[in-house]
């Protein structure tokens, strides 16, 4: 497995220029993320950032192109430059799919969808492919698994299309069930060496989105601590969500979640990683702001350590808002050790 040379410590800037629900204006793109935003991410020593895009603030339905929304990528790629950062271009949403609605996903089916898709990467393409600072992601988070056929063909056509202008751009492809470790072993052969394969990791999901508003099953006043038995995580997760939500991860019996939990997590991916000698990197992870403090820096301390041991590229979510606020108020007690630890 090789390494996804200087892209080890990130974080993402969520909400920014994605997911921005009502908020898809110029006060926002102008003000939500500044200079002085990047300026503090450097002076935490990390070497990146991950900037998700949703394609409506860069392009009209009908394809053509908003000039505006790329000059807010093209500030951040400046304040990254002017710090020594590197950056990943996530696209957060396309046309016709987003992650998080399961009944907006004509994307896979439809041909227009699909060339819009190809138009927005050829034009990143056409301003940031030879900048070998810049990675691209072709789309955050594929969901159902019936996408994962029709997803490894939209992927190898829009690389191919990119080859054509940047031959050597590295280009980061995630697979089914949002991101999944599972979903890596279903992607075909990286189509050649500047392929970077990466996932997600918010396990248990049981703690990391305990009260989380967006999950159905999930009571908005659910509490659960960290360090916590494999075996409860099975118990509470049949209880919560209906089924045994995290059964694939919790593989250690009675014993209680430590760094063991997150090597052994990881093992799977680390395989199909080395079986193509593959870069691997953790594009999103971390806690909801409602978890107490004191369990989501250990749940992140034992994260570190298997990232750490592995050499594992990663970013984590997020620097602001998105109700995984790094940089907020509600960490100030763990400020200093939770940077440490990412």
């Amino acid at each position: 497995m090789r390494n996804f040379e200087g892209y080890l410590k990130g974080i993402n800037l969520g909400g920014w220029l994605s997911q921005c629900g009502n908020d898809y204006t110029e006060e926002h793109y102008n003000t939500f993320i500044t200079k002085n935003d990047i300026d503090l991410i450097a002076s935490w020593g990390l070497d990146h950032v991950r900037l998700p895009v949703d394609y409506n603030v860069v392009q009209q339905e009908n394809g053509d192109f908003i000039e505006s929304g790329f000059r807010h990528i093209d500030d951040c790629i400046g304040w990254c430059k002017a710090n020594g950062l590197k950056l990943v271009l996530d696209l957060h949403k396309t046309c016709g799919y987003v992650f998080d609605d399961e009944n907006y996903c004509n994307f896979f089916t439809e041909r227009r969808l699909q060339e819009m898709f190809i138009k927005l990467w050829m034009e990143f393409t056409r301003r940031y492919g030879s900048d070998e600072d810049i990675a691209f992601e072709l789309l955050n988070e594929v969901t159902d698994a019936s996408t994962a056929e029709p997803w490894n063909k939209i992927s190898a056509e829009t690389i191919a299309e990119i080859r054509t202008l940047a031959p050597k751009k590295k280009i980061l492809i995630g697979g089914i069930y949002n991101s999944s470790i599972y979903g890596l072993s279903l992607l075909e052969k990286p189509a050649d060496e500047n392929i970077v394969f990466t996932f997600h990791c918010y396990s248990p999901m049981i703690f990391t989105h305990q009260s989380a508003s967006w999950i159905k099953a999930m009571p908005h006043d659910y509490k659960l601590t960290y360090p916590l038995p494999a075996s409860l995580v099975k118990a509470e997760s049949s209880t919560v969500f209906g089924t045994d939500f995290d059964a694939e991860f919790a593989t250690l019996g009675d014993e209680v979640l430590s760094a063991e939990y997150f090597r052994r997590l990881f093992a799977p991916a680390v395989a199909v990683a080395e079986k193509y000698d593959v870069p691997l990197y953790c594009g999103e992870y971390g806690v909801i702001d409602h978890a107490d403090r004191t369990s989501a820096l250990s749940w992140f301390r034992d994260m570190h350590t298997a990232l750490e041991e592995l050499s594992l590229a990663r970013a984590v979510w997020s620097f602001k808002s998105m109700s995984f606020d790094v940089s907020g108020e509600i960490n100030k007690d763990i400020q200093t050790e939770l940077i440490h630890n990412l």
